[in-house]
């Protein structure tokens, strides 16, 4: 069972186990911890009528073996494999919604950034986590500010893998953003067009039509961003990827965020100046209203996006 208190579960997946939370350790000479050296994901699983889901699994997995690929990490899983591996963490820890972490990381025990004979190896970890910006945030919206930090320019890191140290610059822009009162920054790219959040992709909506930026703009490219596009589709909006201006965040009437650990969250202000009327407006709350509903079950999978997870029969018995 989950300790809902810490958040922490009691078994987490490694390379092919489940091993008590505790055991779960690296040695401090582990490469990743000199060098950054990790890939990961962030993955929802929902509590939905007929017990818990995991959200576009199959999706985040085959991201988490494209960050692999483009960093050299020699991962040996399959989607299929990770896919069950998720299915069976999420089961063994008795969890009908949570929060899941796979993360690939090169361990060892030597010194030097150049990973030759490095070991890796792959968790999947399970814990209880809420709304990432709080719960008032999906329901009134956040305020937000554009971040003096700027994403890598597109020849440095390769932000299209999710990859651990690029989150040191996103660390930077939220604990600014924080400091001064914000929920949250948006940051711009190395060209000065707008990227996305520290850890969220970014809409914009202006006369009823969707923006966001492109992936050459330095951003993730986002699973939810991905969802959120086809359900626009389903609505018969418009999305356009483009190259977009900072001023485009003071004319927007519609602002959001999008992401697994933000799902759909409302932008009301950015830099002291409201967002349209300053609350979440219509196209946003049909986005967020038809994407939760699909991720808790209230709404029908039409796209195959839920991944059911079995009830343990033995641990409610």
């Amino acid at each position: 069972m989950a300790d809902a208190a810490s958040g922490r579960t009691q078994k987490i997946w490694r390379d092919g186990e489940l091993v008590n939370w505790d055991d779960a350790t690296l040695h401090v000479m582990s490469h990743v911890v000199h060098y950054g050296s990790s890939v990961f994901e962030g993955i929802r699983c929902y509590q939905t009528p007929t017990g818990g889901a995991v959200f576009r699994l199959r999706e985040h997995m085959r991201r988490l073996l494209d960050s692999s690929k483009i960093y050299r990490f020699p991962l040996r899983y399959s989607v299929d494999e990770l896919v069950q591996a998720t299915v069976d963490s999420v089961e063994a820890n008795e969890l009908r919604e949570c929060y899941i972490r796979p993360v690939v990381v090169r361990t060892g025990e030597q010194m030097g950034f150049y990973p030759v004979g490095v070991p890796v190896e792959c968790f999947i970890i399970c814990w209880k986590w809420g709304a990432y910006l709080g719960h008032e945030a999906l329901s009134e919206g956040v305020d937000v500010r554009v971040s003096s930090w700027r994403r890598a320019a597109p020849d440095t890191f390769p932000t299209m893998a999710k990859a651990g140290g690029n989150y040191l610059n996103s660390q930077l822009s939220k604990v600014e953003a924080r400091q001064e009162g914000y929920s949250e920054g948006i940051m711009l790219d190395s060209f000065g067009y707008i990227s996305e959040g520290s850890g969220e992709n970014l809409f914009l909506v202006r006369d009823g039509v969707l923006f966001t930026s492109q992936l050459g703009n330095g951003i993730l490219h986002g699973i939810t961003r991905d969802t959120v596009m086809r359900l626009a589709k389903d609505m018969g909006l418009e999305v356009r990827e483009a190259q977009l201006p900072r001023e485009m965040l003071y004319l927007a009437d519609e602002a959001f965020f999008t992401g697994t650990a933000a799902e759909i969250t409302p932008i009301r202000s950015v830099d002291r100046l409201p967002v349209g009327e300053g609350k979440p407006g219509e196209i946003t709350r049909r986005i967020q209203h038809e994407f939760l509903g699909i991720a808790k079950g209230r709404i029908a999978d039409r796209h195959g996006w839920l991944t059911p997870v079995p009830v343990n029969v033995a641990a409610h018995s």
